[in-house]
């Protein structure tokens, strides 16, 4: 009479286990080469396929995928990736996982219903893609509009702060004789000017940026609309520094004297976009710097939009000015960056395994189905379909129990 409750209750209880274990997906990643030409970085290092792979997922890889961040193929191999020497192999996994969106060609290869992640790059996406994509019910999601418990993009987080410390060494480097620039030192001596860096956005770019600069010695100015973002800016940093919304004429007053501009606002799901005229641009001295860190979203500046084109140069000069404009300044830094993404990456396919795969973690986390910009095909972001006059849909719609 004793024995058999207990035995029932372990009966329930192994039931139980069994349900939750059916919850979690093996999951089929596959990493295809980017064009290097545009973006050397890349979504996976061999340590975090090693801690995939640990957990039971397929790791496809493409040869020399990892050429641009110095792992080898053997690397990649040794970590438990699958090398496939061809690019059509790589999309036959159902979870594909890039840098920048894919291209038409590359929508061709993959099978109906797949998953794809990328960063959003405005400029590198089209039309033609998202039809395409739309043809097959593709799944796209884009670093840029995924955020955590907290509000904040963990993707634009990770980036964010390594363009604000890449913008000012950039900066140093461009300004000495040896890049043609006019031989300043960035920051200043005993005796001589501190080099005066404006920075467009009190961001985590802005920020991490400012905190650079002021650590050379550098005079900084903060611009932003959002006076919340500048009183924060202001006790992080933990010293006096000058800032201001973008009032005309406090922009051109400081333009005059500015050795630096880096832009550095943030557009993504953003109502309206603040861009700095040419007519403000003209106010800068001969020989001033302009380090553009927002071209993936169209620009900061009126003067910087003609390098959002595919193929346009990266530095070039204009009424005087040099101008510094690549997809993305961290591509420079390509390594370090794939790192910070791939820490980024193993808590996402973690949670997106114990959830039952792609779609498992759409139903349960608001900010990881936020990212999707299409959904089975459908336009299901507001920021985007704006962006190319589309009809939007609300994801909800194709998420049961959403």
């Amino acid at each position: 009479m004793i024995y058999q409750p207990i035995k029932t209750t372990s009966f329930v209880v192994r039931e139980f286990l069994q349900k939750v274990n059916r919850t979690h997906a093996s999951l089929i990643i596959g990493v295809p080469k980017e064009n290097t030409k545009f973006e050397k970085r890349l979504a996976l290092t061999p340590e975090a396929v090693a801690l995939l792979v640990d957990a039971g997922h397929k790791v496809i890889l493409e040869s020399g995928a990892g050429n641009s961040i110095n792992y080898s193929d053997t690397y990649y191999a040794d970590s438990g990736a699958i090398i496939v020497n061809s690019r059509a192999e790589v999309f036959e996994a159902s979870l594909i996982v890039k840098i920048s969106p894919p291209t038409l060609y590359e929508v061709k290869l993959m099978r109906p219903r797949t998953t794809v992640l990328s960063f959003l790059q405005q400029p590198l996406l089209s039309s033609l893609v998202l039809e395409a994509m739309s043809i097959k019910r593709i799944n796209a999601l884009a670093y840029d509009l995924v955020y955590d418990e907290e509000g904040t993009s963990p993707f634009v987080t990770a980036i964010s702060e390594i363009e604000g410390a890449s913008a000012i060494t950039l900066a140093a480097e461009l300004m000495s004789n040896a890049n043609g620039g006019k031989g300043i030192l960035m920051g200043g001596i005993p005796g001589v000017s501190p080099t005066e860096v404006v920075i467009m956005g009190a961001d985590i770019a802005g920020t991490i940026a400012a905190r650079a600069a002021l650590a050379l010695g550098a005079l900084v100015k903060v611009f932003d609309n959002d006076i919340n973002k500048l009183r924060l800016i202001q006790h992080s940093l933990g010293r006096p520094l000058f800032t201001s919304t973008l009032q005309p004429n406090v922009l051109r007053n400081t333009f005059r004297s500015a050795d630096v501009l880096i832009g550095a606002m943030e557009y993504i799901n953003q109502p309206h976009r603040d861009r700095i005229s040419a007519d403000l641009i003209r106010e800068l001295k001969e020989g001033a710097l302009i380090i553009d860190l927002r071209l993936a979203q169209g620009g900061c500046f009126e003067t910087t939009m003609e390098a959002c084109i595919p193929g346009a140069p990266t530095i070039f000069e204009k009424y005087g000015v040099l101008h510094f404009c690549e997809m993305s300044i961290s591509s420079r830094v390509s390594r370090t960056a794939s790192i910070a993404l791939s820490n980024v990456f193993s808590n996402l396919f973690q949670n997106m395994a114990n959830r039952g795969g792609v779609i498992g973690l759409a139903q349960s986390s608001r900010g990881f189905s936020s990212g999707f910009y299409m959904f089975a095909g459908k336009m299901v972001n507001p920021y985007v379909a704006n962006l190319f006059n589309l009809p939007v849909n609300d994801i909800g719609l194709f998420l049961p129990g959403y």
